[in-house]
């Protein structure tokens, strides 16, 4: 018994399909071009889109809010400044420079002295007119001050020693202001 396949399905092809149907195959048209006004029309409403979209972006976006930088207390940036101080400690004008300029800045910070801006002798003679200094806090200031203008103007050559006195002087005189003096009544209570 031979096998036959007379179940299959034949499928004619295309080309054999449209001939006999008397139909020719026909070529793909080309782009159908669009009136100029409805071009114009789709540009103007795409620019349009796009100008609504940025303005919405910009005007209803939710802005992040900035956060405001910490305020640093003048005392620490004095102690910062004085710790920079110490990388000078070999250069001993520098070094005086530095840490006389550290508590000059601090000094007017703090107490609103004009100290930075001003020669050794002005800023000594208004400091003694002031009551926000104790007596034995203008005294270290002005021998403070005197040896430090020893040594950036007199070429005054300290010793390792003293250069760490000065700025742990300074640096005691920063920690010893840094926060208000209880007053008499204050005390008493």
């Amino acid at each position: 018994m031979a096998a036959t396949n007379q179940h299959a399905v034949v499928i004619p092809t295309p080309q054999t399909n449209a001939t006999a149907a008397g139909e020719v195959l026909r070529d793909i048209r080309g782009p159908v071009p669009l009136p100029s006004e409805l071009l114009w029309l789709w540009i103007t409403l795409g620019v349009l889109a796009a100008v609504a979209f940025l303005a919405w972006r910009k005007w209803f976006r939710p802005v992040p809010q900035a956060r405001p930088a910490p305020v640093i207390p003048p005392h620490q940036r004095a102690k910062h400044r004085l710790a920079d101080a110490l990388a000078l400690l070999t250069q001993p004008k520098p070094f005086c420079t530095a840490v006389s300029d550290a508590l000059r800045v601090y000094l007017e910070e703090r107490f609103e002295f004009r100290a930075p801006d001003r020669t050794t002798e002005e800023f000594l003679l208004d400091l003694q007119a002031t009551d926000l200094l104790n007596d034995s806090q203008k005294e270290f200031l002005t021998d403070f001050l005197t040896r430090c203008d020893l040594v950036k103007f007199a070429k005054h050559e300290p010793s390792e020693a003293e250069l760490r006195s000065l700025h742990s002087a300074a640096l005691g005189l920063v920690e010893e202001t840094a926060y208000d003096l209880p007053t008499k009544q204050s005390a008493i209570r």
